[in-house]
């Protein structure tokens, strides 16, 4: 015990003692220094401030009042938009990739180029266009209208329909990389061999190409709901008090309310669904992982 204790001091010199190492540890200083002051140092700021009372004494008040009443509302509304907006983007993200993944590299390309052009305009501006959209006088409601749909003009705005819809649009582009990535990289001669075999195209979707992009179609659907869990303009512009998540909750207490603290406790729990989401992809992966390498 004695002896380790006294090899622990040596270590650092030895370290040092080379000038390669030295020399590394000088180019990596400057990105340490960034990440501890421009991530580190907030997140311990919002973590300590969410601790602490109007005047300073530790207290968990806050995030009780975050896990209770209206409060605890929103988070299950943020929860349950986040869980839509993942399923129709997985789903629809789904379709437009598979078909995608079948063209020819040119072909591929284009339509790859159609789907990440809109992900580079403002989220303001795509939101104002989703607004004008499905207004009541909109484009969607005059088609509908037009095609005599019973009902029609629908209220699409100021409501969960809308809301689901802005951030669908917007979690879209995510999605359809990560599958389209996924489906490429699918060996078309397993399909193929499936149905040599006598396999039926509904047999060769579920028991071949299904399981084969399932960790993707994971990974795209978590990763949807995690970005959707923080996202702030399209459910403000869009929603009605309702639809409240908590990235708005959060700028209402900020900016209205004056409750830094309590919007501290909302951003630590928005930052621990996070990284839970973050867990739960990283498992998935390295469950895709393992069973490509049982696989081969």
């Amino acid at each position: 015990m004695a002896a380790t204790l006294a090899g622990a001091p040596a270590r650092p010199r030895r370290l040092l003692a080379s000038r390669r190492n030295r020399i590394g540890i000088l180019y990596a200083l400057p990105a340490v220094v960034y990440l501890l002051a421009l991530f580190v140092y907030p997140i311990f700021s919002t973590l300590l401030l969410s601790v602490k009372d109007r005047d300073g004494a530790l207290t968990l008040n806050w995030y009780v009042d975050a896990l209770t009443g209206v409060n605890l509302s929103v988070l299950f509304t943020t929860l349950r938009i986040s869980a839509e907006t993942a399923l129709f983007s997985l789903v629809i993200g789904f379709l437009l990739a598979n078909a995608i993944s079948r063209l020819k590299p040119l072909l591929a390309g284009l339509a790859m180029l159609i789907v990440v052009v809109p992900h580079f305009i403002s989220a303001l501006v795509r939101t104002y266009g989703w607004i004008i959209m499905l207004g009541d006088k909109g484009l969607v409601n005059q088609v509908l209208v037009s095609l005599g749909v019973p009902g029609a003009p629908y209220q699409l705005l100021y409501n969960e329909i809308g809301v689901v819809i802005g951030t669908t649009a917007v979690m879209l582009p995510y999605t359809v990389l990560l599958l389209y990535g996924v489906m490429r990289g699918v060996d078309r001669r397993l399909l193929a061999a499936a149905a040599s075999m006598g396999a039926g195209r509904l047999v060769i979707f579920r028991r071949v190409y299904l399981p084969l992009v399932a960790p993707g179609l994971a990974t795209a659907g978590l990763l949807s709901f995690i970005l959707s869990l923080g996202y702030y303009i399209t459910p403000a512009l869009m929603g009605s008090p309702n639809q409240t998540m908590i990235a708005t909750l959060i700028n209402q207490q900020v900016m209205k309310e004056n409750r830094w603290n309590g919007a501290a406790a909302e951003g630590v729990i928005l930052l621990l669904l996070t990284f839970a989401g973050l867990l739960l992809v990283k498992l998935v992966s390295s469950l895709g992982e393992a069973k490509k390498r049982s696989a081969s």
